[in-house]
């Protein structure tokens, strides 16, 4: 199993935390090729604000995170969800 790491960013300001993180992986849990987390949320345990990831347990499943609650959503490319994880929490 090969995984190439694209990115593993870790930004604070105050109580608050972006973490992007993202592994080329030809690993079949993870059928786009990549597995993946897009954190925006506090480190004081208030918890998230807005979370992208590939779910662990459903291979192909990918999810949008809130303080609602997890819905599921389609998989647009990886450069694609980045961007609209970006543009969300206008960093």
């Amino acid at each position: 199993m090969a995984n190439e790491v694209i990115e593993n960013v870790e930004d604070r300001v105050g109580d608050q935390v972006i973490r992007r993180k993202i592994i080329k992986t030809n690993d079949t849990q993870y059928p786009s090729g990549f597995r993946y987390a897009l954190h925006y949320g506090y480190t004081d345990g208030r918890g998230v604000i807005v979370r992208y990831d590939n779910e662990n347990e459903t291979p192909g499943r990918h999810e949008r995170h809130t303080s609602e609650g997890v819905e599921s959503i389609d998989f647009p490319g990886m450069l694609a969800l980045r961007d609209r994880f970006m543009n969300e929490i206008d960093y």
